[in-house]
């Protein structure tokens, strides 16, 4: 495995990331079963086996050929795509500021009480982990 970072994976390509990150390995029809059914008619067998053959391409996927039906899965973690995304956002469109993107976050949809609750406690361990010097 290439220690080359990976290429920021486009929207119809993170759609195939999250359906491997959910399911786990899988080939392009169940791929395709499960996009098609949360979409249906948009979007073709054909045209998920030529994305998924770029992504592979691209380093995005690791193909298992020693099936007949080749099989696929993810060559970086949910998070790390994640934090990439969200780091290359951050920069583009808030100027690195977290608390702008956390904001904008909160404001561009409801936020649930539970929810909030939730990124207090992740705030409270993320401090504490910078105290200890940690990430």
């Amino acid at each position: 495995m290439s220690t080359a970072p990976s290429p920021r994976p486009t929207n119809s390509e993170l759609e195939i990331l999250r359906v491997l990150w959910d399911r786990g390995p899988a080939t392009v029809r169940d791929v395709h079963e499960v996009i098609s059914a949360a979409r249906p008619g948009l979007t073709g067998y054909t045209t998920i086996l030529k994305l998924m053959q770029i992504m592979t391409e691209k380093g995005l996927l690791e193909r298992d050929e020693a099936e007949r039906a080749h099989v696929y899965k993810p060559r970086v973690a949910r998070e790390k795509t994640q934090r990439a995304i969200v780091g290359h956002m951050l920069d583009r469109v808030f100027s690195g500021s977290a608390a702008d993107l956390m904001m904008q976050a909160l404001a561009a949809k409801p936020t649930s009480p539970a929810e909030i609750n939730e990124m207090r406690e992740m705030l409270a361990r993320y401090e504490k982990e910078q105290k200890q010097g940690g990430k």
